[in-house]
């Protein structure tokens, strides 16, 4: 076989990606682009030292477990080549695949792609750079065209969403809303109950299951947060004529009644700021893009009216009003602290993670520490760890690897499907029938007990084996007993999963990246509860991430 310097074969890496939104384009499939990169392989001669796939990552980015595994193969192995069918298989970005392009080049590793167009002189590096530009110009006008297009609909006085928001249904033509009334009663319960009888949002949340009402998936189970951004959206406000004249055009104006009252949908009413940040690693500088997110005001959003609730303007003050300041307060330093209550954990011990504070009264600063409170004290002695971590960088890594899973709605519900899955294999056989025998045993014991007092009274057996049997009998029935309560809890827990995950894809299957990116603390603490996290924090800094959801989704690992 031939060799790069005599001493060996050329050894090479296939790289194929798909993206979520590609999974379903013919020649963009992983096979397709395996089966090329292998036939191409054989042709040149060269040995494939492994098969490296992204399944439902963007190239807009080079954070993915793939392409951390590549980079990890050419550090660490004498690799000549890493091939992939296009170049924008390793990325979208042109400077990405520099980047990568420069990092190989380090280690003797070049980047090829079945598509290159040059060859390594500077002539043809310039050739492919071009050619990469124009396809990032296409991409960039196909993105811009799209948002033009929506807000040019906006404009019109036209909806476009992916789903009608609860409540409404959409019109013959797709682009307007019109009431559906039953679920438009379940929104006008929430704003009285909110409004009118003061009720907090986790009770109203009772009161719906209870009544077994069921939210926009048909399920019964309601996220507080969902309820909660219904009392704050200006779907249900109602708006008069003047003041929708305000913010729509006189040729939508004119199409409105000027006696009647509209609520307002609004588009673009969150604007996402992108900045590429250098991270500094073990392998290397990395890079990755930090997202931040800031409400519009109104001035800047395009309002489209939509027909009234029929909830009063004063229910809708009065509940915005009832949970203007309804955020759970923080148990330390005044902030909400995402892997308390037994999500991070002591890497040495296994023990909670406290959170903790310290003040410098001569500078003013406040710093925040999550520290195993077994090793902090060295009276106890029953843990060897001692290190205080940072706060903000624990749980920005943490959430940077579970963000991951939750940017692909697909990945999240197979990650969910199997951890449900995993707790049903838990569940021996039918519980309905599990439970019926388990009734029976217990029937049976009181039955066998009946007769042996019989058989003692009629003087068919003495005190003494009465006693023996009846203590076997009781035995018996425990363990009935304790396997029926086993069964309920375990029942119980698999049901309250299947809400888990109908809720969490609720919430999240339709956000964007950047708004994945921009939840809160509390929302963020919500779905680590949800998926059953565990992060288990080393002294040296690096983490173990467990549960069903990490380990299907191929995130379990260590990170530093």
């Amino acid at each position: 076989m031939p060799s790069t310097n005599g001493h060996g074969p050329k050894r090479a890496i296939l790289y194929a990606r798909v993206s979520t939104d590609e999974q379903a384009r013919s020649g963009y499939s992983l096979r397709q682009q395996l089966e090329r990169l292998r036939k191409y392989a054989a042709e040149e001669g060269y040995e494939v030292l492994e098969e490296v796939t992204d399944a439902g990552y963007s190239g807009t980015s080079l954070q993915s477990p793939g392409m951390d595994r590549v980079r990890d193969l050419v550090q660490e192995s004498d690799v000549c080549v890493v091939l992939a069918q296009d170049r924008d298989r390793f990325a979208r970005e042109p400077a990405y695949v520099y980047l990568l392009r420069e990092e190989f080049a380090e280690y003797g590793c070049k980047l090829r792609s079945l598509n290159d167009r040059g060859d390594d002189s500077p002539e043809g590096e310039l050739t492919d750079g071009i050619l990469d530009q124009l396809a990032k110009f296409e991409r960039a006008k196909m993105v811009e065209r799209t948002r033009r297009g929506k807000q040019r609909k906006a404009q019109e006085g036209r909806v476009s969403t992916n789903r009608a928001a609860f409540g409404f249904d959409y019109n013959a033509t797709r682009d307007g809303y019109v009431i559906n009334p039953a679920q438009m009663e379940v929104v006008r319960r929430i704003f009285y109950m909110a409004g009118v009888e003061k009720t907090t949002i986790y009770a109203i949340k009772q009161d719906l299951e209870r009544r077994e009402l069921i939210t926009p998936s048909g399920k019964s189970d309601w996220d507080p947060s969902f309820i909660r951004g219904l009392l704050l959206s200006d779907l249900y406000k109602p708006h008069t004529f003047e003041e929708i004249r305000r913010i729509v055009s006189l040729e939508v104006a004119a199409r409105l009644d000027p006696e009647a009252q509209y609520g307002v949908w609004w588009s673009g009413r969150r604007a996402f700021e992108r900045k590429l940040v250098a991270n500094n690693g073990p392998y290397g500088r990395r890079y990755k893009y930090s997202y931040k997110v800031r409400e519009r005001v109104p001035g800047e959003r395009i309002g489209v009216p939509v027909p009234d609730s029929g909830i009063p303007h004063e229910w809708v003050d009065a509940a915005r009003e009832a949970i203007k300041n309804n955020r759970r307060p923080a148990r330390a330093g005044h902030r909400e602290w995402e892997l308390s209550g037994g999500i991070l954990r002591c890497g040495q011990c296994g023990r909670a993670m406290s959170a903790r504070t310290f003040s410098r009264p001569e500078s003013g600063r406040t710093y925040l520490y999550y520290v195993c409170m077994a090793g902090a004290h060295t009276k106890r002695g029953t843990c060897s760890a001692r290190t205080h971590h940072k706060a903000e960088e624990v749980e920005a890594r943490v959430w940077d690897v579970v963000s991951g899973i939750l940017k692909d709605p697909e990945r999240l519900r197979a990650g969910l499907d199997y951890m449900i899955e995993q707790e049903r294999r838990g569940v021996h056989g039918d519980p309905a029938t599990e439970a019926e025998r388990w009734l029976e045993e217990i029937s049976e014991a009181g039955r066998k007990r009946a007769r042996y007092q019989e058989m003692a009274a009629e003087g068919l057996m003495d005190f003494e084996e009465l006693r023996t049997r009846l203590a076997a009998l009781a035995d018996t029935r425990n363990t009935a007993e304790q396997e029926l309560r086993a069964l309920q809890r375990r029942t119980e827990h698999l049901a309250q999963l299947e809400r888990d995950r109908d809720s969490l894809l609720e919430s999240y299957a339709d956000l964007m990246p950047e708004a994945i990116d921009a939840l809160g603390p509390d929302e963020r603490r919500r779905v680590y509860k949800m998926i059953g996290l565990e992060a288990h924090l080393a002294s040296d800094g690096s983490f173990e991430l467990s549960g069903d959801v990490m380990s299907f989704s191929k995130l379990g690992i260590s990170s530093s």
